[in-house]
């Protein structure tokens, strides 16, 4: 226990000096962290912690979905729920498609392991994706849409990646047609949604019973967590259910005045848990972003030969242009339209990241091209943790998108 906990307290120590060390050369914080964990590990030094599947889902997961939701505005992700369910619902979809179309086609994986990969690369992570904007000082419209795309579509590419896997391993349920795996999929994404709005106002109705602003922070805890294991004991989605508790108890007892029927948080409450939260993502950011690093400096690159990691990273790129493009395209006309310069962003700060490891890592053994799948997805994140996360801070700039004063990156929370 007190070399876990010393372990523990060194890697805190090492994200806060990541975090200086960002601030004052204007690197991205999320990128200093993915480096020093792969010194961490080119230097041999243990982190007491690996990178698994379980650590992510369970741990990491919840307060940085959960810290995310509890920030938007329902009234503002309603004004523009048409192109963000788009995006990361049919987005999704053709990203995968065309993601595993080219693994297929040009480096001969068989169609089911391609298709797994597909999926599971699909989405922008929400981890990285709202560190980058929080680093960016991003606001309005754009960051909305980018949060809540992010936020939704790796729930969806989640489910997506359960019925892929499920139909790869030639098991007759539920993937047996069209429409089956429509109901499948309606199944495990709307009982998510509705576990997390169920759990999320239970939460929220005992909170407003209390004027006590540490019992209404626990709540909120019980909220984020117990959603998303309720979620997963039922075989739902545990990331929907979580974004969907997080929107409940922001809009109902945090962002809003008093309501009449007394479900809001207090004053003090809802300052405090605001704070609680933000801390609590800059710590689940560090971890992860110390692991990722970490456990990318151990892998085994060669293997797979540089001309398909390089098609593979590619195909994302293509994949993720492939969602933006031609959706935003559709409601050019509308009043959802969405500006050339931001759909560039939409592209290029499509980041990949601890999702995508965890899908992977959660693969059976038995899977067909499971050490592939690893080390090719270990390959996209690299490239995008690293390269995409390091020159978006200049594509923002260079789009026009940022005031000057808030495009100095490095700082944080």
């Amino acid at each position: 226990m007190d070399v876990l906990l010393i372990r523990a307290f060194a890697l805190l120590g090492l994200a806060i000096l990541v975090a200086l060390a960002a601030r004052r050369l204007r690197l991205p914080y999320t990128v200093g962290l993915a480096l020093a964990g792969a010194a961490l590990a080119a230097f041999r030094v243990n982190a007491g912690l690996a990178l698994t599947h379980d650590l992510i889902f369970d741990v990491v997961l919840p307060p940085l979905l959960f810290e995310a939701a509890l920030n938007l505005h329902w009234s503002e992700l309603n004004r523009d729920l048409a192109p963000v369910a788009a995006l990361s619902t049919v987005g999704v979809a053709l990203s995968a498609c065309v993601v595993a179309g080219g693994m297929h086609a040009w480096l001969g994986w068989p169609i089911e392991s391609a298709l797994v990969f597909g999926a599971l690369i699909a989405a922008t992570d929400p981890i990285a994706v709202i560190a980058l904007l929080r680093e960016s000082g991003i606001s309005g419209r754009l960051r909305l849409l980018i949060e809540a795309e992010s936020l939704v579509n790796d729930g969806a590419a989640a489910v997506l990646f359960t019925l892929i896997l499920t139909w790869a391993a030639r098991n007759s349920s539920p993937a047996g047609g069209p429409l089956a795996v429509a109901s499948a999929f309606a199944l495990i994404a709307g009982g998510g949604l509705l576990a997390g709005f169920l759990v999320g106002l239970v939460a929220v109705a005992l909170a407003g019973t209390s004027d006590d602003h540490l019992v209404e922070t626990a709540l909120t805890v019980i909220a984020a967590f117990g959603s998303f294991l309720i979620a997963e004991r039922i075989h739902v989605s545990g990331v929907l259910a979580t974004v969907a508790a997080g929107i409940v108890m922001g809009n109902l007892g945090v962002l809003g005045p008093k309501q009449g029927f007394g479900l809001a948080l207090t004053a003090h409450g809802r300052t405090f848990v605001l704070e609680f939260w933000e801390f609590a993502a800059f710590l689940a950011n560090s971890l992860v972003f110390l692991l990722i690093g970490s456990a990318m400096a151990t892998i085994d690159f060669a293997r797979e030969g540089w001309r398909a990691l390089a098609l593979a990273v590619l195909l994302a790129l293509v994949g993720r242009a492939a969602a933006v493009y031609p959706i935003c395209f559709a409601f050019w006309r509308s009043r959802w339209a969405v500006p050339l310069n931001q759909q560039h962003l939409l592209w290029w700060g499509g980041l990949r990241g601890a999702l995508a490891l965890a899908l992977a890592l959660a693969l059976p053994a038995e899977t067909p091209y499971r050490e592939d799948i690893l080390i090719v997805a270990f390959a996209v994140v690299a490239f995008s943790v690293i390269l995409q996360g390091l020159t978006a801070p200049l594509a923002l700039r260079w789009l026009g998108l940022v005031p000057s004063k808030a495009a100095t990156v490095g700082s944080g929370q």
